[in-house]
């Protein structure tokens, strides 16, 4: 059983940063496709960031790009998103999440992993 879990969520104003982390347990997932996605109530899930097995290949939603850098610690199966210069409309729950196959690519559909965590709230105020 995979289980993934975020921190380092919270309360920002514009402007600022902040940095999550999800850990992974149970399986090992270095070689896996992994991924950060977002939600607000009454919206889809959708595509932030991702980062292959490789730890190099990287995906980006336009919204974020040149603000996000995603990375992440595959011999402690971690994954980051450094969130820099963070506005009120990236307020949402952020979650990580793992594909279940080995060496697949990075996927901007959620449909496509099957591993989540439960989630960290991001606020951002104006």
């Amino acid at each position: 059983q995979v289980k993934l879990v975020e921190s380092g969520g919270g309360l920002v104003q514009t402007g600022d940063s902040l940095r999550l982390s999800c850990t992974a347990s149970g399986r090992t997932l270095n070689r896996n496709a992994m991924g950060w996605f977002r939600q607000i109530p009454g919206k889809e899930r959708e595509f932030v960031a991702g980062i292959g097995w490789d730890e190099i290949a990287t995906s980006y939603a336009d919204s974020v790009k040149g603000r996000f850098t995603v990375s992440r610690n595959g011999v402690k199966d971690q994954i980051f998103l450094q969130m820099n210069s963070l506005r009120p409309e990236d307020t949402a729950v952020y979650y990580c999440a793992a594909r279940s196959s080995y060496y697949d690519f990075v996927s901007y559909s959620s449909a496509q992993y099957d591993f989540w965590g439960q989630g960290t709230q991001v606020t951002v105020s104006s």
